[in-house]
């Protein structure tokens, strides 16, 4: 296949300042690593953590997106499954060491030595972009589209956070309902769960979207749920949700934090965590996840809402997530990606 020697791209040279739209040589596929035409790519709160400088030390340049729906247009020396024309998605974990002890231990998203896409290496803001092949997903023909792009990471963290609720839970409080929240609910729906929507408070857009998704009860982070629950997924980077979660579990409840990035919890009576509440938090992913999630995604199905911009518009997708203007998730769609694709 004849490829062009450039790429459009967005990109960040500074931290607290807009992404420029700018055109970079085509990358080439390394050791390992396959070239993919980027049909789409979704816009993750993690992305704005990056570009606004809560997350600390990103590459610069950077290209940021780490939740990539494309196809394969080249191979790198020794890849040895993917072929040109494969559907992929590229999520935030990008390559692991393969050594250090949480790698062998079946922990490699603590990996030591963590690779990411978008924050160490350039993502899918971008027209083509570079990824390991044994990091990459392959996709299912009904994922071949720019709505599946935030599977790839709205999805699967929010699926790593699920799976942190003990299988036994009927009621489960999800506070911050936005692009993982809206779709973990289809999944626990099908599982036979019951889902509690919290929102910020005054936000009624946000609360009608959760009750067209089929929360059993919606109310704002204010209020307590009208049952004691027997988890709750805290979404929203709000470290003062979470003695608010504990107060709204029962006993041997858990509350998972869901995100890489959180403001300080603050203090809170040990009365709250006591009768064997416990807390945890949520690291990156493992590929087995990623593999269990799709398929289950395929089979329920999991379907996005999907707000697309243009890749010249990723500032505007950030700044809708910012303000908190988007209802599900926002997916930048490609020059020449074709709106068929969409």
């Amino acid at each position: 296949m004849r490829l062009p020697a450039t790429i459009n791209a967005m990109v960040l040279y500074q931290q607290g300042k807009p992404l420029q739209y700018t055109t970079l040589p085509m990358p080439q596929p390394q050791e390992g690593q396959v070239l993919v035409k980027v049909l789409a790519c979704g816009v993750c709160r993690t992305d704005l953590h990056i570009t606004d400088g809560a997350l600390p030390d990103p590459k610069l340049p950077l290209v940021p997106g780490h939740e990539i729906v494309g196809y394969v247009v080249r191979a790198g020396r020794e890849v040895q499954q993917l072929k040109e024309g494969d559907w992929v998605g590229i999520p935030w974990l990008g390559h692991t060491c393969g050594a250090c002890s949480y790698c062998c231990s079946g922990r490699e998203n603590l990996c030591d030595r963590a690779i990411y896409t978008g924050y160490n290496i350039d993502g899918g803001y971008a027209t083509y972009t570079v990824a390991w092949e044994q990091f990459c997903f392959p996709l299912v023909e009904s994922f071949h589209n720019a709505a599946a792009a935030p599977l790839l990471c709205a999805g699967l963290i929010g699926y790593r956070s699920y799976r942190k609720v003990p299988d036994t839970a009927r009621r489960i409080g999800f506070y911050g309902f936005g692009a993982a929240a809206h779709l973990l609910l289809q999944l626990a729906r099908f599982e036979g769960k019951e889902v509690y929507a919290f929102t910020r408070a005054g936000d009624t857009g946000g609360q009608q979207f959760a009750r067209d998704c089929g929360a059993t009860w919606v109310g704002d982070s204010l209020q307590d749920p009208p049952v004691p629950l027997d988890a709750a997924i805290i979404f929203a980077p709000q470290g003062a949700l979470v003695p608010k979660a504990l107060a709204a579990i029962d006993k041997s409840g858990v509350v998972v934090c869901a995100g890489i990035h959180m403001s300080d919890i603050p203090s809170f009576p040990y009365h709250l965590l006591w009768q064997e509440r416990a807390i945890c938090s949520v690291a990156n992913l493992k590929r087995n996840d990623g593999r269990e999630f799709l398929a289950l995604a395929s089979k329920v199905p999991v379907k996005a809402s999907v707000r697309f911009f243009e890749l010249r518009q990723a500032n505007d997708a950030l700044d809708a997530l910012r303000n908190g203007s988007l209802q599900g998730a926002a997916v930048l769609v490609m020059p020449q990606g074709g709106q068929a694709g969409w």
